[in-house]
């Protein structure tokens, strides 16, 4: 029998038989590629092509035969769940032909297609996967193809024919095919480079190096073009790969990674025979014509390159060819992600020869070092020297098998190679050897510093085929005989049986047992209980016995022999495929079969158990126990999933010694498990039905034993009928057996399985595995004699604890023979002890874990180290740092699994945090302490893309005519101005796409055609207006639109007709009746144009082919795209557009579109220095084209444009040559053909402009530009003289004078002023150089004033006071003080007749107009975007000057022009100010300016009031100005104060660059977001600013959405209780935090606290569930349970109200009105997730006051929280009266609580003070004994253990001494004299000194 025992024992059950059949396959039969061969001969060709499907296919699949096409290929891998959460699947890669299947399918889900492919030429090998970068690459004969999960394709040709292709952890490696027929290999040639790597698919292919270890151990570096080596394996980690020599027949391994800088010169500079430093041999050659780096487009004509293209009619790719710019540092195929869009890299070489070509490279061999062939340098081969081509990586070799003659014999290639790993985590790497039919196996580890692999010894085991199943660290062995035996590395587990299929050598004759014992055995259960094995009942399953039957006869006979046994069960060929634990059979009869090898073990329990005692035991002993329960776990017919622990329990102790049939409690596991199978073989399985010893297990479980223990009323006592088996004979037992395997380690075994239980107690969900495992502790503990640990279990476990009673005899000898590890003498680990002695302040030692397994214990104890004992060590008494290390393994959904108790002072630390988190805090963090708000923050959402933008509704028809401005969120404009309906009022003004009502009274004497001309000209006149509103929508619209891809951006119509009341009659202005300006409506098409595309926000997804697709048919649109490109720049995507566009753009020679590009593309690139933007500007200004260049003919408004765009490239960067060249353009002079003749003005005050935006800001330190004088310069072109002669490149160009303007030698101030004024303002911006600024000082003198042009006036006043920046001051007398005394001293006396003579009261007018509105400009610039009320009030009072002036019937001395002008400028000024506030007096002065239509009303100022009005509701009231200097620089450009006459008008100033001022714009508006409703909603917020030195450090108060000051300014801004959580975010720290939050439309996710209502519902707060007049109620149980509802959305607390706070039938009136409490606690102090913790409080008093309590579980949690409410943590936080926030716990729900329990303690304590002083004098308690009670009394007062109690000495400082004598003092008030003196008698004698 022991023969069958051994043979039994050593056979597993494989399970999940199915048969397999690629799923590939069956998808390839409804491919249409046989059709398309019919197609051919029935279609003409051109049809053909057509046809769906058909396209790419039919070409190639003509030439291929049915049975090529038949061909296929397949491969299984586990699904890689780097980004999904799905459960685990498998893929399948199936090839046939030219197509490629790739299937995905699970346990759970039937496969499916998940990509397909049809590639032009056949397939050459199964495709590759990446793990890293989710793609494959399908390799075909002149290409390969890579295609990411993410949808993007590359083709890469190959540039030789290639052998096979390897995945490695970098990219590609190519082996080369060796073709002798290349090149004819001529004696002076060396080998050619075989193995070569690609990294990206845009990247070259380059040769690989190789790092060998020669003869006498000299190292050599060489490429690899060795062609006997051939690569056999490559894995990404470890990254290595294994080759084959086929000449030394041996196997070698090689380390892959990158090259080094110095291994790559090296290689490129080997020094040869000839010379110490002569390129490799045929060098010339080699690098010169064909390692080259050449761009991608450089060879059209290659064969290769029309493949390519040929392909993309196939795969779908980018449009474009992208050519590689760049080759990047670090290319990994795993970051397939580029710049580029996918496109098809073309080959970078002429023709296949490139790589065929020798290389220096002596062979990899070491005997062939000797006999490198010396090479000659062909003098005529000479060619120029091409950059070579770098290797990318190198294999280092790292190991070789040692070759031996037998090796030699025969090939010894590895035809699979795998790495795997035993149970006890060693790695080997496995070769499987056919021709040997061997697996040699090479252990190999990990070195810690270099981290490197080091290969140890080598085991060959006998294999015809072998397959590794990573996930139960086994491999599956086909041995030579035919049987299936599974290995865990190098050691044998047991046979394998496959039910239906019979192992050949299954049962020999010399012991065959008598056939039904092998039925019994062997055979398939008849009904299919068994785990593993699915239900086989097929009808064609050979049934047991004939199987035997054949094996009796044929045993003799060879397998190979065509016996008819052998027809009749098929044998195993092959393995394949596999993957996890499952792998497929391939069959002697070609079908496969699945098989699944069952895991180690499926219970948690068992698993942990398993892992402790591998990390305890010797490997060679661990892996012998591993094996051994393997094998008695998954023998056929194996155990059922709830017998698995008894099993375990009964293989464990066995192994240990213990004989499990003498044990009562190890018996009574053998009614489930029927025998130990290490002991005896398995019995038959019991029948279904039941038997008798059903009955016996029931009576002997530890169930019926509680029972027992406290009988149940009604319930006849069961001990009198059946007492439990094994009672009788209870005592001691006969000693363990000492030779088991597990004997010595019993100790330590013991040790680490305590350490699990005491994590599983920190686990509420493995509290049952506690309770399994603690069974088996308590023997072990009684048997070693551990009388602490086991009055720790009993403690724990009273009842249960109880019921065992038996107990093993060791002798003392066998003592010895263990191995006593010194940690089990040290104190019991207890971990609810160790931490209730962190509560009450004790000192106490590091708590053991085991690294791995209790990461529960480790984590929670440091977190008690940390916060409780604040020990520095742990890791650091910050609260958030400490949540930072906890959230590394919890998350707050763990948190709930946690004991409550354990987890109180945890929950105190979260609620610390979750009132005053920073807003830095990770992700993780946020997410533990519950704070979604900030989480969500950390997520990058954006309003526009969280959820849909509501539209606002449609209201009538005319609505529904796209008016451009709908796509500003309602949401928020409508919290922002909830009170009217600005928005709308604004949108009225702004539209353009609807005819305007031309209103004229007919009256009687007017003829009708003199009406119908009368009605045009209004029409006309209302048409000024129109055409000037797209500038002010634009600047409304701003960023508010993100375009669909798919769509091209809507631009509403500038419609330019009227209707006339009453019949609403058109009016059209191209009927002929009046003079219509040419050309009118171009530049207001361009203005709407630019509208249009500054809708788009910046973060929005715009493509360069988007842009190309917006582009319009019609050419009367032209002007509209032109503006849209300008639109583009401005927010930043025409950095997207390609070069290629841009050049195809500016060749058309369209003047708009190229004025629109180069603002444009400048404006995206501002201030870098571009040098690609600067030569596309410089082609467009003559001046910075070298003097011999040809002359371009650029027009004017684009040269205008070029020179303001060199401003904004060159923008603040000092370029000393920009600088000197537009310095001399500003006072350009008329050349003499006519050129630069008209529009000079705008030329020179661009040039000025551009100037001072090159220097901005710089003031006196422009560097290396002393020479230029620049500021002089600057003063003479404003105030006139001489000109100077020209120096520099340029003065050619200005020697002859202009043939038609004579302004002789002088400058001609009118053209030179503004410029040079603005550029000094802006060279000297905000730098207060009163030099400067006092040339800038208005003349004091009647003659001098009579000099200067009123309105330059208005630019220096303005100039002057930007410089003077901190002078600026917002109030009326700082602004009339700009006004010089003469003036201010006539102004008043214009009446009177005192005026002199001399005066000209008209100048003096109009300077002091045009002064004030400089000053009140400046105003503005100093106060951009600040709402501050001072300047809005000093700005209105002003503009309401003006406006009163303009309006009187009275003629004015200063002419109603410059009243307009001035009024504009001051209009301009306060939008600045209160730009995006939408304040409503200004929207008043807009809509008062709007309507007038009449008098000087002309296109410009239309155009100014309405850029004032976009300018108040910047972006929507999203934006806002900033200060900036680039902010200033931009607005100065767009607010230039002379405004266009007529809508052609560009002489002054060019209108493009009235759009800058979107520059200036920035997002500072702040939407609280609610998190569980993303809503935008109210917040309070407390805005403090930065002390300055105009005022203090403040606090303002505000109510978001708000619009936030500059950031610079601020120091915090602070989310106000006490409706939402606390937000701080501190920009002490810097400010980047916050300007990431503004840039995402400014989103700040905020959360409600529970009981609260938004301030939109609750405005005053009365009606929230916190309001003060509930919480004046005495009457707190009041509260409804019903009104919970409106108070929180947490389904929990809804449904708990539901069904715990109404009264019913089931639940008591206290219970509910305690619930209610209990509920409205939690609510009310925004602590819901603590509800189950008072709930468990409560229900643990009930439990103790009934008695009912059989373990002491709950109590030790109520004991931590008590612990917790007295320890110093709380205690030190209750005296801080700053945090003063008392523990979570309601403040009068504990007290209750603790005194009922101790009542109830006192109770029992009173009753049956004989237990507790027995248990204290150490007698054994009584039978009858209320332990349970005895228990929980000993856990709640911590009374020591008995044997401490006897052993301590006390000195007062013993950390339970403290607790003992408390205890002592309780039981003394409480108990007898004599119970007394029994403890005293019983404790040592300085204790009994302390009692006296």
């Amino acid at each position: 029998m022991s023969n069958v025992y051994e043979e039994r024992a050593a056979m597993i059950a494989a399970g999940e038989l199915q048969p397999f059949v690629p799923f590939g396959r069956e998808h390839c039969k409804n491919h249409p590629n046989a059709v398309n061969l019919q197609l051919r001969q029935l279609q003409p060709a051109s049809e053909l092509w057509s046809s769906d499907g058909a396209a790419g296919l039919v070409g190639s699949l003509q030439e291929v035969s049915l049975q090529e096409r038949q061909k296929e290929s397949w491969q299984l891998r586990k699904g890689s769940t780097i980004t999904t959460d799905e459960a685990e699947y498998e893929e399948e890669l199936y090839v046939a032909g030219h197509m490629v299947i790739w299937s995905r399918g699970s346990k759970s889900q039937a496969s499916y297609v998940y990509k397909a492919f049809t590639v032009d030429s056949l397939v050459q090998q199964l495709p590759l996967y990446f793990i890293a970068s989710l793609s494959i690459c399908i390799v075909q004969s002149m290409c390969v193809n890579v295609h990411t999960v993410s949808g993007k394709d590359f083709i890469s040709p190959l540039p030789f024919q290639v052998s096979t292709l390897w995945p490695t952890k970098f990219g590609l490696l190519f082996e080369r095919k060796n073709i002798t027929s290349d090149v004819p290999m001529s004696p002076t040639r060396e080998p050619l480079p075989t193995l070569f790597s690609m990294l990206h698919p845009l990247d070259e292919i380059a040769p690989v190096v190789c790092k060998s270890t020669g003869l006498f151990d000299s190292v050599r570096l060489q490429y690899v073009s060795d062609s006997s080596l051939r690569v056999v394996f490559s894995c990404e980690n470890p990254s290595i790969i294994v080759t084959y020599d086929t000449l030394q027949c041996t196997h070698t391994v090689w380390a892959l990674r990158k090259v080094t800088p110095e291994e790559q010169t090296t290689v490129l500079k080997c020094p040869g025979p000839d010379g110490p430093a002569q390129t490799p041999a045929a060098a010339h050659s080699f690098l010169g014509t064909h390692l080259r780096n050449v761009t991608r487009l450089d060879s059209p004509g290659s064969p290769l390159h029309c493949h390519a293209l040929h392909n993309q009619s196939r795969i779908p790719a980018s449009p474009s060819l992208h050519s590689r710019t760049h080759s990047p540092s670090i290319s990994n195929m795993a970051a397939l992600s580029r710049a580029h869009s996918p496109g098809i890299a073309v080959p970078s070489f002429s023709g296949t020869q490139r790589f065929n070509i020798s290389c220096h490279s002596p062979s990899v061999r070491g005997h062939s070092l000797l006999a490198s062939p010396n090479s000659t340098l062909n003098d005529t081969a000479l060619l120029p020297e091409m950059e070579p081509i770098l290797p990318d990586l190198c294999i280092e070799q790292l190991w070789t098998e040692t070759a031996t003659t037998s090796h030699r014999e025969k090939s010894s290639q590895a035809s699979r190679v795998f790495i795997t790993s035993d149970l006890c985590e060693s790695k080997y790497l496995c070769f499987l050897v056919e021709s040997h039919q061997q697996l040699r196996c090479v252990k190999f580890l990990e070195s810690n510093e270099t981290n490197q692999l080091i290969f140890a010894s080598l085991t060959t085991i006998p294999a015809k085929d072998a397959a590794p199943l990573e996930d139960i660290d086994a491999l599956l062995v086909l041995e030579t005989n035919g049987s299936l035996v599974l290995y865990t590395g190098v050691t044998r587990v047991s046979k394998v049986f496959v039910p239906g299929l019979l192992s050949p050598n299954f049962g020999l004759p010399n012991h065959l047992p008598p056939l039904n014992t092998h039925l019994d055995n062997v055979s398939t259960p008849a009904k299919a209980t068994v785990r593993h094995i699915s239900r086989l009942e097929e009808p064609d399953m050979p049934s047991p016995v004939s199987e035997v039957r054949s094996l009796v006869q044929h045993h003799e006979s060879s397998w190979l022999d065509d016996s008819p046994f052998q027809q009749a069960a098929p044998h195993i060929q092959s393995l394949r495929d596999p993957v996890s634990n499952r792998v497929t059979l391939e069959l002697s009869n070609g079908s496969m079969l699945r098989i699944t090898i069952p895991e180690v073990a499926t219970s948690e329990l068992v698993k942990r158990c398993l892992q402790a005692i591998r990390f305890i035991l010797p490997k060679d002993i661990a892996m012998k126990v591993l094996v051994k329960w393997y094998n008695i776990y998954n023998a056929p017919g194996g155990p059922s999933l709830h017998q698995e622990w008894n099993l375990f329990i009964t293989c464990f102790m066995t192994l240990m010694g213990y004989n499990t049939e003498r044990l009562t409690w190890t018996r009574n596991l053998h009614f489930e498990v029927p025998l130990s199978p290490v002991i005896a073989p398995k019995k038959a399985r019991p029948a279904d039905t039941g038997s008798d010893e059903d009955w016996v297990y029931l009576c002997a479980s530890d169930y019926h034993c509680q029972v027992l223990v406290r009988p149940v009323p009604g319930i006849p006592d069961l001990e009198s009928t059946v007492s439990p088996v094994g009672m009788e004979d209870s005592g001691l037992i006969v000693g363990l057996e000492p030779s088991a395997l597990l004997f010595p380690h019993i100790p330590a075994l013991f040790y680490v399985l305590h350490l699990l239980y005491e994590d599983l107690k920190l686990d509420e969900l493995q509290r049952s595995g506690a309770r399994a495992l603690v069974g088996l502790l308590q023997q072990l503990a009684r048997d070693l004699q551990l009388e602490e640990y086991i009055d720790l279990y009993w403690r724990d476990y009273p009842s249960f604890i109880k019921t065992f009673k038996e107990a093993c005899l060791i002798d003392q000898a066998q003592m010895e023979l263990m191995n006593w590890p010194v940690y089990l003498n040290s104190e019991v680990p207890c971990v609810f002890g160790w931490l209730s002695g962190c509560l009450r302040g004790q000192d106490r030692p590091p708590f053991p874990y085991l690294p791995g397994i209790c990461e529960r214990t480790k984590l929670l104890v440091l977190s008690y180290a940390l916060y409780v004992v604040r020990d520095e060590n742990a890791v650091t008494s910050n609260v958030s740092k400490y949540l930072s290390r906890l959230s590394a393994g919890f998350m707050l959904k763990d948190l709930e699994s946690v004991p409550f108790g354990v987890a109180l002072p945890i929950r105190d630390a979260i609620s610390q945090c979750r009132e005053h988190p920073c807003s830095d805090w990770s992700e993780e963090v946020c997410a533990l302490i519950g704070r979604q708000d900030l989480t969500k923050q950390a997520h990058k959402v954006s309003l526009a893309k969280g959820k849909p933008v509501i539209e606002p509704p449609i209201t009538n028809e005319a609505d529904e005519e796209e008016d451009g401005m709908a796509d500003l969120h309602p949401e928020v404009t409508g919290l922002i101005w909830s009170q009217d309906l600005r928005v709308q009022e604004v949108r009225r003004l702004l539209q353009s796409s609807r005819p305007v009502r031309v209103n004229v009274p007919h009256l009687p004497d007017v003829s009708e055609h003199e009406y119908i001309e009368e009605k045009e000209n209004k029409l006309l006149q209302l048409c000024q207006r129109t055409m000037a509103l797209p500038v002010g929508r634009g600047l409304f619209t701003l960023f508010s639109y993100h375009p669909v891809p798919t769509e091209p951006l809507p631009v509403p119509k500038l419609n330019l007709t009227g209707r006339a009341p009453p019949r609403n009659t058109m009016v059209d202005l191209n009927s002929g009746n009046i003079d219509v300006p040419p050309n009118m409506t171009s530049w207001p098409s361009f203005h709407n144009g630019v509208a249009a595309g500054l809708k788009i926000a910046p973060a929005s997804q715009v493509e360069s082919a988007w842009i190309a697709y917006n582009k319009p048919k019609s050419a009367e649109l032209a002007n509209e795209y032109a503006g849209f490109l300008m639109a583009l720049g401005l927010n930043g995507h025409l950095t997207k557009l390609a070069t290629l566009n841009i050049h195809d753009y500016l060749t058309k020679g369209h003047e708009m579109t190229s004025i629109g590009l180069l603002l444009g593309v400048s404006a995206a690139k501002l201030g870098t220095m571009d040098m690609s933007i600067t030569r596309l500007l410089s082609i467009h200004i003559p001046a910075l084209l070298p003097p011999t260049s040809t002359e371009l003919d650029v027009p004017h408004s684009v040269q205008v444009a070029a020179v303001v765009a060199i401003g904004l490239v060159y923008q603040g960067t000092g370029h000393r040559h920009n600088a000197e060249v537009l310095l001399a353009e500003i006072g350009r002079p008329p050349g003499p053909e006519m050129e630069y003749c008209t529009d000079r003005e705008s030329y020179s005050l661009a040039a000025g402009l551009a100037l001072g935006m090159v220097c901005l800001g710089h003031g006196s330190n422009l560097i290396g530009m002393t020479d230029l004088n620049v500021p002089e310069q600057l003063y003479q072109y404003m105030v006139g003289g001489h000109r100077r002669t020209h120096a520099g490149i340029n003065r050619e160009k200005h020697k002859s004078p202009s043939y038609q303007i004579k302004e002789g030698d002088t400058i001609n101030v009118d053209v030179t002023c503004p410029g040079a004024t603005l550029a000094l303002a802006m060279i000297y911006l905000k730098t207060n150089n009163r030099s400067i600024a006092d040339w800038l000082k208005a003349p004091d003198t009647m003659f001098l004033l009579d000099f200067i042009k009123p309105e330059f006036l208005l630019l220096r006043t303005l100039a002057r006071c930007i410089i003077m920046w901190d002078e600026i001051l917002p109030n009326d007398e700082w602004v009339t003080s700009n006004v010089p005394q003469i003036i201010q001293e006539n102004i008043g006396l214009q009446e009177e007749a005192l005026i002199s003579e001399d005066l000209n009261m008209e100048t003096l007018v109009q300077a002091h107009d045009y002064i004030i509105a400089g000053a009140c400009m400046a105003v503005g610039f100093r106060f951009a975007g600040s709402a501050n009320s001072d300047a809005f009030d000093c700005l209105y009072k002003f503009a309401r000057n003006f406006m009163l002036s303009l309006t009187t019937t009275t003629t004015t001395t200063s002419g109603p022009y410059n009243l307009q002008t001035c009024l504009s400028m001051v209009l301009l000024a306060t939008s600045m100010v209160m730009a995006g506030s939408g304040n409503l007096k200004v929207l008043q002065l807009c809509r008062f300016l709007h309507k007038r239509t009449f008098g000087e009303m002309n296109y410009g100022f239309h155009m100014a009031h309405h850029m004032a009005l976009g300018l108040l509701f910047l972006g929507g009231g999203r934006y806002t100005l900033s200060t900036s200097n680039s902010a200033i620089a931009a607005l100065l450009c767009a607010l230039y104060p002379h405004f266009p006459a007529h809508s052609t008008d560009n002489r002054y100033h060019l209108q493009a660059l009235r759009h800058l001022c979107v520059l200036a714009a920035e997002p500072r508006l702040l939407v609280p977001v609610d998190v569980d409703t993303l809503k935008p909603c109210y917040a309070m917020m407390d805005v403090t600013y930065k002390e300055t030195q105009w005022y203090e450090e403040t606090t303002v108060e505000l109510m978001a959405p708000t619009m936030l000051p500059e950031l610079h300014l601020l120091k915090q801004i602070k989310v106000k209780g006490p409706r939402y959580w606390e937000l701080n975010i501190d920009l002490s720290k810097g400010t980047q935090h916050l300007q990431s939050i503004l840039s995402r439309d400014g989103v700040l996710y905020v959360k409600l606290r529970a009981g609260q209502l938004p301030y939109k519902d609750d405005p005053r707060g009365w009606k929230s569930l916190l309001a003060p007049a509930v919480n004046r109620n005495p009457e707190v149980r009041t509260f409804k349970p019903e009104a919970i509802s409106t108070f929180t959305s947490d389904a929990a607390l809804v449904s708990f109200a539901e069904y715990f706070c109404k009264a019913s039938e089931n639940m008591k009136q206290e219970t509910v009105a305690l619930f209610s409490a209990i509920l409205y606690e939690c609510v009310t102090q925004e602590n819901p997730e603590m509800l189950p913790t008072h709930i468990a409080i409560d229900q643990a008093v009930k439990g103790l006051e009934r008695g009912e309590l059989n373990e002491t579980f709950c109590l030790w949690q109520m004991k931590l929280v008590l612990e917790m409410c007295e320890s110093d943590v709380l205690q030190q936080r209750l005296r801080d009266t700053r945090q003063g926030r008392g523990l979570l716990l309601s403040s009068e729900f504990l007290p209750v609580m603790k005194s009922l329990a101790d009542q109830a303690l006192d109770r029992w304590l009173c009753d049956n003070a004989h237990a507790l002083q027995s248990y204290v004098s150490g007698h054994p308690t009584n039978e009858d004994a209320d332990t349970n009670m005895l228990a929980c009394f000993l856990v709640y007062h911590s009374v020591p253990s008995f044997r401490k109690m006897t052993n301590t000495e006390l000195d007062g400082k013993d950390t339970d001494s403290g607790s003992f004598f408390f205890f002592f003092r309780y039981v003394s008030k409480q108990l007898h004299r004599d119970l007394r003196e029994e403890v005293i008698s019983n404790c040592s004698v300085p204790a009994k000194q302390l009692f006296s």
